[in-house]
């Protein structure tokens, strides 16, 4: 379950990088940014959802966390990034990319859920 997630997981945050260099031109590393903070949201939805209402078989709920998040978000990734950004002297964006990123997924995984909890 896990490997079918992940495997998932890992071609859309592939897509996802494919898009932004097609359509962003930046140092700052956008792809990464977005991907992690839309999985944290992810991951706190599915937690919630199935903490609610219990929705989800144990099965479904490894494929969709631990695989599916697990592929799509791009912690080693955003680490990389962040070096390459101060090594390549561009101290501001990746100081800017470390602190949204953090708090950014802290936010998205805690919004979704309250939101969920709220209905």
């Amino acid at each position: 379950m896990v490997g079918i997630g992940g495997l998932i997981g890992s071609i859309l945050r592939y897509l996802a990088s494919v898009f932004f260099a097609e359509h962003v031109n930046s140092p700052f590393p956008y792809a990464t940014l977005i991907v992690n903070i839309v999985g944290c949201f992810l991951i706190g939805l599915l937690f919630a959802v199935s903490d609610r209402w219990e929705v989800l078989s144990p099965e479904w709920r490894i494929l969709l966390t631990t695989g599916f998040c697990g592929g799509f978000t791009t912690f080693s990734t955003f680490s990389y990034e962040s070096v390459r950004l101060m090594q390549d002297g561009e101290m501001l964006f990746a100081f800017a990319n470390v602190a949204v990123s953090v708090l950014a997924g802290f936010a998205a995984t805690w919004l979704a859920i309250v939101l969920v909890r709220s209905i």
